[in-house]
């Protein structure tokens, strides 16, 4: 690739939730029925480029995997139900991006599309981390930072992680 296109470019909806740290966005190279391959791969690059050190995957399918795989971008698989309790998988993977920030790392969290549960996965690691104080807050910062209200199926994912929070979070404000 040359010119532009060799630095990638930004996956769409792409949102800072922490400033050069933690950012959230619809999967790189589109959803489903517009996912498109030579997009995935600019957008790929991008997040290489741009000092990512990895990507979340919240899909309940293995989808990108092989991709991020084949272009050397370490990748997490933490696949969120769409029905039932989330906690089980939030404890987990909010210990994961909780130590993988403290020790320096940049980190992109998507499904498909920037939809409310990733949102709410977002104000959850922000609850759960101790970052903001609660669950209101942490749902106002991020509807701010994304455009738009945050749904109930983002909300219940907010509330999950409250839960969390209070029973096992790390409390640690300001150190990831």
């Amino acid at each position: 690739m040359r010119g532009k296109w060799a630095e990638g470019i930004p996956p769409r909806n792409f949102t800072w939730v922490i400033r050069d740290r933690l950012a959230i966005s619809e999967r790189p190279g589109g959803f489903a029925p517009n996912h498109r391959k030579v997009r995935r791969q600019e957008e790929i690059i991008w997040l290489r480029g741009n000092g990512f050190t990895a990507v979340v995957s919240l899909l309940p399918s293995p989808h990108n995997l092989q991709a991020y795989d084949e272009l050397a971008m370490p990748a997490l698989h933490a696949p969120l139900p769409a029905a039932g309790d989330v906690r089980t998988v939030l404890a987990g993977l909010y210990r994961d991006i909780h130590d993988r920030l403290s020790s320096g790392g940049q980190l992109l969290v998507h499904q498909d599309e920037l939809s409310d549960r990733v949102m709410g996965v977002a104000a959850g690691y922000l609850v759960w981390s101790g970052r903001l104080s609660g669950e209101p807050q942490a749902i106002t910062v991020v509807e701010h930072l994304v455009g738009h209200p945050m749904g109930p199926a983002g909300r219940e994912v907010v509330a999950a992680s409250g839960q969390l929070a209070r029973h096992a979070g790390p409390r640690t404000t300001g150190t990831a």
